[in-house]
C-alpha cells in the first residue's frame, strides 16, 4: 500500500467503521496471547468519523516528544481497575497490565498526500481530515514490558499486529515542497530496545511515561495549573506525585538554549547513549548522566563512529557546529552516519536547527 494514494473516506465507509468498533466497554489485557488485531485491546472507539480513546484511558503528552519524520501522536495510558503505580526512587513502577499506546497520523490534503504540519494535544483523531499510519502498544506483563506494532489497514478499519515491522511510502507536503520518502514501523524488539529505559531500581520504565516527561504544564483537558502526575494521583493511578520536577521542553522557546539542547538529546538520544544503553561503548552520554562537558561530547574524538564522523574530528567543537560529529549525523539520512539510527528517515529541520544554535554560542574551544 502507499499511502499518497488513500482518498478521503466517504460518508458511507465512515459509517461502516462507527460500525466494526464503537464499544465504550473497558479495555482488555491480555495476559499472555498476541492479540492480531488492535481492537481486541478495546482501547479505541470509531464513532463519528473520529478515533476516540476508551473513556477508562487517559490521554497524555510527555513534556518532550520525540521527532518521528513529522507524524503526530496520540498517547494514551491506562491500568486495570484497582491497581495503581508506585513511585519508587523518584521513578514511577507501573502494575501488571498498564497499557501504553502511541497512534501515529498524518493530515491529508486534496490530493491525498500528507501535510507536514505541528499539532499538539489531540485527544482524538478526525478520520476525515487525517490518516492512520500505525500504533504501538507498550503492556506491562509480569516480567518486562512487551512491545506490539500495530498497522492500519487502508480501509482505516483496523489496525492488524506486525512483530517483524512494515514500511510504507509517504509523500509529505510542506510549504517548501514535497518530502516522498519510505516511513518505517519498526519490529517489536526495536521498540522496546528505545522506549524501555533501565533504572537503578532494578524495574524498566517506559520513556515517555516515566516521572520527568509527566511532571509538565501541558494538559489540554485540564488546564496548565495540573501537572499530569498530579492528575493521575487524582485519578487514583499514583500513590505520590513527585516532588515537583522542572522539565525542561526542547519545544519551549522561552527557555534558555542551554536547557533545550540537552532536553532534546536526551529524548532522541538518551535511550541509547547512556551508561547502560546499547551505545555504551561510544563513551557519550546524552541522557543528563554526565559529569563533565566532554562527556556529552565537548571536544571529545569518536570512539565507535565508523565513517560517520564527516571527517571531523571531535563529537561538539564549541562555536562551530559545522565541525561538529554530533550535528554532521544529525544532518545525515545515510543508513550507516545518521542519527538516531531508528525512527525516521527525514532530517528533523528544527531539531537541527536548535542543535546548531546550541553548540554556535557554546564557549571554549578544542
Amino acid at each position: 500500500m502507499t499511502f499518497s494514494r488513500l482518498r478521503f473516506l466517504t460518508a458511507s465507509a465512515i459509517t461502516a467503521l462507527a460500525l466494526t468498533c464503537c464499544s465504550d466497554s473497558e479495555p482488555v489485557y491480555h495476559q499472555n496471547d498476541e492479540p492480531q488485531r488492535l481492537s481486541d485491546w478495546n482501547l479505541f472507539a470509531m464513532r463519528g468519523g473520529e478515533l476516540i480513546p476508551s473513556p477508562a484511558s487517559q490521554v497524555f503528552w510527555p513534556a518532550n516528544q520525540l521527532f518521528s519524520d513529522y507524524a503526530h501522536k496520540l498517547r494514551t495510558l491506562w491500568m486495570p481497575e484497582g491497581s495503581m503505580a508506585q513511585l519508587v526512587d523518584g521513578e514511577i513502577e507501573y502494575p501488571v497490565g498498564t497499557i501504553l499506546s502511541k497512534t501515529f497520523f498524518y493530515p491529508l490534503v486534496n490530493d491525498g498526500s500528507m501535510l507536514k504540519q505541528i499539532v499538539n494535544g489531540v485527544m482524538s483523531i478526525d478520520l476525515k481530515s487525517n490518516t492512520l499510519i500505525e500504533t504501538r502498544l507498550l503492556v506491562r506483563r509480569e516480567t518486562n514490558w512487551s512491545a506490539f506494532p500495530y498497522v492500519w489497514n487502508e480501509e482505516q478499519s483496523e489496525a492488524f499486529l506486525r512483530v517483524a515491522g512494515a514500511s510504507e511510502s509517504i509523500d509529505l507536503k510542506s510549504d517548501t515542497g514535497n518530502f516522498e520518502f519510505v516511513y518505517f514501523v519498526p519490529n517489536e524488539n526495536q521498540c522496546s530496545g528505545c522506549h524501555v529505559t533501565s533504572h537503578p531500581d532494578g524495574d524498566m520504565h517506559p520513556l515517555g511515561a516515566i516521572a520527568s516527561q509527566l511532571s509538565s504544564k501541558i494538559f489540554p483537558a485540564i488546564g496548565d495549573s495540573y501537572l499530569q502526575t498530579e492528575v493521575l494521583r487524582e485519578r487514583g493511578w499514583l500513590d505520590v506525585v513527585p516532588v515537583r520536577l522542572n522539565t525542561i521542553s526542547w519545544q519551549d522557546e522561552s527557555a534558555a538554549i542551554e536547557d533545550r539542547a540537552p532536553a532534546y538529546l536526551n529524548i532522541h538520544c538518551g535511550h541509547c547513549h547512556n551508561p547502560e544503553g546499547p551505545a555504551d561503548t561510544s563513551a557519550l552520554l546524552l541522557d543528563g548522566s554526565h559529569a563533565l562537558p566532554i562527556n556529552m561530547g565537548v571536544c571529545k574524538p569518536p570512539v565507535a563512529a565508523g565513517g560517520g564522523t564527516g571527517d571531523n574530528l571531535y563529537s561538539i567543537v564549541p562555536g562551530s557546529p559545522e565541525q561538529s560529529i554530533l550535528l554532521y549525523r544529525m544532518k545525515s539520512s545515510e543508513l550507516d552516519e545518521m542519527m538516531p539510527e531508528l525512527g525516521r528517515s527525514l532530517i528533523h529541520d528544527e531539531g537541527i536547527e536548535l542543535i546548531n544554535r546550541w553548540i554556535s554560542v557554546m564557549q571554549g574551544s578544542c
